[in-house]
C-alpha cells in the first residue's frame, strides 16, 4: 500500500517539473505538434487540467462526478479530446494558471481525504494514494509528451517508481483489453531504477520474467516510445507477449508509437 502523503508530494513534484518546461514557453509554442495525434502542448496541458478537475470532483462531488461518468458512456470516443480542445482554446497563461490552481486544490483534497475512503472512477473505486499515483503516472506520460516535442531530455528521477508499480499491476488488464486470458502465473519483473536500486515485483523464482531500466519500462507501458527502442527484455513467451501490449492506463489500447526509423 503506498504511502498517500509521500505519493502527494512526488505528485507535486513531477507537476513542478513539468511546470518548469512549460511555463517560459512562448505562445507559437504552446501550439507545437506533440507526438499524440492532434495534440499540441496546449491540449497536453489541458488534459492534465481537465483530468486533475475530474478527479476533483471525484474526491468532493460524487453527484457532480457521476454527471461526468454519464457524459463519458455517451461519447466514449469524443470526451477526452473534447475536455483537451477546451482547454487549449484557452490563451496560454490562462491555461497554465487553470492547471496550477487544480492540481493544488486536488493535492489539498486528497491531503484531507479520511484514511481508509475511495473515490469513485471511470473504472474501479480509488483510495487517495491510488488516485495519485495515477495522476503522476498521467503528468509524467504527458509530460514526456510535452518534452519531446519541444526536444527537451528530461533526468528522470525514482518517482518513477510509481509508474513502473502501476504499469506492473496492470499487467492483467493490458490482457483483458485485447480480449485475451491473462497468464495464470505471477511474472518476476526486475528493474534498475534512476539511483541504480533494483525495484523488483513477483516471485524469484517465476519462469517468466522482465528486466531492464526503470525509465525504459515506464516509456513502454506508458506507451511513449515503442519496445524495439528499449532496454527492456523478456524471458518466457508470456511475458514476450506482454510487452508487446502493455499499458499503465485506463481504456482502451493505445497505437502505442511508431518505431525510430520505421515508415509508421
Amino acid at each position: 500500500m503506498s504511502d498517500p502523503l509521500a505519493v502527494l508530494e512526488d505528485l507535486r513534484s513531477e507537476s513542478a517539473e513539468l511546470d518548469r518546461i512549460v511555463s517560459e514557453l512562448s505562445e507559437d509554442r504552446w501550439a507545437l505538434a506533440t507526438p499524440a495525434p492532434r495534440w499540441s502542448v496546449a491540449h497536453q496541458i489541458a488534459h492534465l487540467a481537465w483530468t486533475d478537475h475530474s478527479a476533483l470532483l471525484a474526491v468532493t462531488d460524487a453527484d457532480a462526478f457521476a454527471a461526468l461518468v454519464r457524459d463519458a458512456v455517451a461519447a466514449p470516443d469524443a470526451f477526452v479530446d473534447e475536455g483537451a480542445e477546451a482547454g487549449a482554446a484557452l490563451p496560454p497563461a490562462e491555461l497554465l494558471a487553470r492547471w496550477r490552481a487544480g492540481r493544488e486544490e486536488l493535492l489539498r483534497a486528497l491531503a484531507a481525504a479520511p484514511a481508509g475512503t475511495r473515490f469513485p472512477w471511470y473504472g474501479p473505486p480509488m483510495s487517495a494514494a491510488s488516485m495519485a499515483t495515477g495522476r503522476l503516472m498521467e503528468t509524467w506520460a504527458h509530460g514526456q509528451d510535452v518534452a519531446d516535442a519541444l526536444g527537451v531530455v528530461r533526468k528522470p528521477t525514482d518517482r518513477l517508481r510509481h509508474v513502473a508499480r502501476i504499469g506492473v499491476r496492470a499487467r492483467d488488464f493490458a490482457f483483458a483489453a485485447r480480449g485475451l486470458t491473462p497468464p495464470a502465473d505471477e511474472f518476476r519483473v526486475e528493474l534498475t531504477a534512476p539511483s541504480g536500486d533494483l525495484w523488483t515485483y513477483g516471485p524469484e523464482g517465476a519462469a517468466q520474467r522482465v528486466t531492464g531500466t526503470a525509465l525504459d519500462f515506464c516509456l513502454l507501458v506508458t506507451q511513449r516510445a515503442h519496445r524495439d527502442d528499449l532496454d527492456v527484455h523478456a524471458e518466457g513467451v508470456d511475458a514476450d507477449h506482454w510487452l508487446d501490449i502493455a499499458q499503465a492506463f485506463a481504456g482502451p489500447p493505445g497505437a502505442g508509437r511508431a518505431a525510430k526509423g520505421s515508415a509508421a
